[in-house]
């Protein structure tokens, strides 16, 4: 970890309460079905806490964004971890009790999506005002080794708590997530919300993350190219890897070692990205992802052997980690601080609206075509995409997207130094506050006049006007495959 995020206290504790938090839920992702087949025995059933999932995030991650906007953000965070510990902690009082009624696995399964949608968003706005702005590339690079740390560990430690007893990995959920709330409540710093006149759940308020991203024409050829396109292509391909290479099921051996190695280039990626620096190079790195990604589904289609396919799948995992956090690094530089959460949550609900189709779209073609056309019409959407964001002008980020991005830094620069040296003479004075910084408003401000007006002209040092025509890019969410 870079030496000022090693000693930036703020982030060691958000570090350190995301991964209690996901190791618990990545724990529990395994548990949970397996708990529904054991009582029911019905795969449907088993299935369904999926769907559940899937549905309530889609219906509440935009007004979660909202909420993340309007609350105080450690408020809603500690709020997040607090409820989602009583909802576990329900789950193992029925599990310990031994009846477990399949509308409580429900309910926990679509509470715990919910709640999700909550945190994240605000989660990502206190990080903005924890994490100086030259040190946002390296931090979500360490967020993002964090999370793939957990997916990689959690459901192997899950399963074999579940093998001891079945209240086990819902236990150590619990425990991780009152962890989380302790580490969140330690946090000094505060990321307040703007008072805003009018319904919290406007229509205006809703769209506010979705027109944002639209207005600039980099982040919505994006977000719709390589968060929409790819995610699903992607979702495809290695559904189709996964079944092609693991027999049709009857080899756990084959389809283990595409998933293993789809969780480690994840986390090779986000060990990697805080060297390469990707916010310097996101449109070289998209690009690279996109015709890499086209070259294994050709080469998976004629080359049949289950580790050549599990290294090919890693490899696409490690750029498009790396790719994505270049453009997460630029969304949260160029996003104006009292709409981070709206952004955010605009970015996710776009990358995450047709992913779950992916699969049912493989599994579709296999069925139909067999394997080698499968792989070939994959190859084709992917190579669609590629070439969208190989050729296109506004694949790249414009002037507006610069410009905005270096405003916001070096506002929020001059307002972290304006806000260290109230505090020392706050500490002189003997009246220091004892929270943190009260958000970026310069910086806000700044941002909002470069994407209004346009880019300040160097000669005159006036504002010239510029249409927003596609010709600029940036990014959010991790839109990654």
């Amino acid at each position: 970890m870079a030496a000022s995020l090693r000693n930036n206290r703020d982030f060691r504790l958000l570090w350190m309460s995301g991964l209690f938090a996901v190791l618990g839920t990545q724990m529990t992702a395994l548990a949970l079905p397996l708990l529904v087949l054991r009582e029911t025995g019905s795969a449907v059933q088993a299935g369904a806490i999926s769907t559940v999932s899937v549905t309530a995030v889609l219906i509440t991650m935009l007004p979660g964004g909202v909420m993340a906007d309007r609350v105080e953000r450690r408020r809603l965070m500690r709020l997040c971890d607090l409820g989602s510990f009583c909802v576990v902690g329900a789950l193992v009082v029925a599990v310990w009790l031994g009846s477990v009624p399949l509308p409580l696995v429900l309910l926990v399964a679509g509470a715990g999506a919910i709640i999700g949608s909550l945190y994240g968003p605000a989660a990502f706005g206190l990080m903005r005002t924890v994490v100086p702005p030259e040190d946002m590339g390296t931090a979500t690079a360490r967020l993002q080794a964090r999370t793939a740390t957990a997916r990689l560990v959690g459901p192997m430690v899950g399963g074999a708590l579940f093998g001891l007893h079945p209240v086990l990995p819902f236990l150590a959920e619990a425990v991780g997530l009152l962890l989380s709330t302790i580490c969140v409540a330690l946090v000094r710093t505060r990321s307040r919300s703007e008072n805003r006149a009018g319904s919290a759940f406007s229509k205006a308020e809703l769209t506010a993350g979705l027109s944002f991203l639209w207005r600039l024409p980099y982040l919505r050829t994006v977000l719709l190219v390589f968060g929409l396109g790819m995610n699903f292509a992607f979702g495809a391909l290695t559904f189709t890897a996964l079944t092609v290479f693991s027999g049709g099921g009857r080899s756990g051996l084959g389809g283990g070692t595409v998933v293993t190695f789809i969780s480690v280039g994840a986390l090779t990626g986000a060990l990697l990205a805080p060297r390469l620096r990707p916010e310097r190079h996101t449109w070289m790195l998209i690009a690279a992802t996109c015709w890499f990604c086209v070259a294994s589904a050709l080469a998976m289609a004629w080359i049949r052997v289950p580790l050549f396919a599990g290294l090919l799948c890693a490899a696409c995992m490690c750029l498009s980690t790396v790719a994505s956090i270049g453009f997460l690094s630029t969304l949260l530089a160029v996003t104006p601080g009292d709409r981070v959460g709206r952004v955010q949550s605009a970015a996710g609900f776009l990358s995450s609206l047709v992913q779950p189709f992916g699969p049912l779209a493989g599994g579709a073609l296999l069925t139909a075509f067999g394997s080698r056309t499968t792989f070939g019409a994959i190859a084709g959407v992917l190579a669609v995409s590629a070439a969208v964001v190989t050729f296109a002008p506004s694949a790249r980020p414009g002037p507006e997207v610069v410009a905005a991005a270096e405003a916001s830094k070096s506002a929020k620069s001059a307002k972290s130094a304006e806000a260290a040296g109230a505090t020392e003479t706050a500490e002189a004075t003997g009246t220091a506050e004892s929270s943190g910084p009260s958000g970026p408003v310069a910086e806000e401000t700044r941002t909002e006049e470069v994407l209004a007006h346009g880019v300040p002209d160097d000669r005159t040092g006036t504002s010239e006007a510029r249409p927003r025509t596609p010709d600029d890019r940036t990014g959010t969410g991790s839109p990654r495959p």
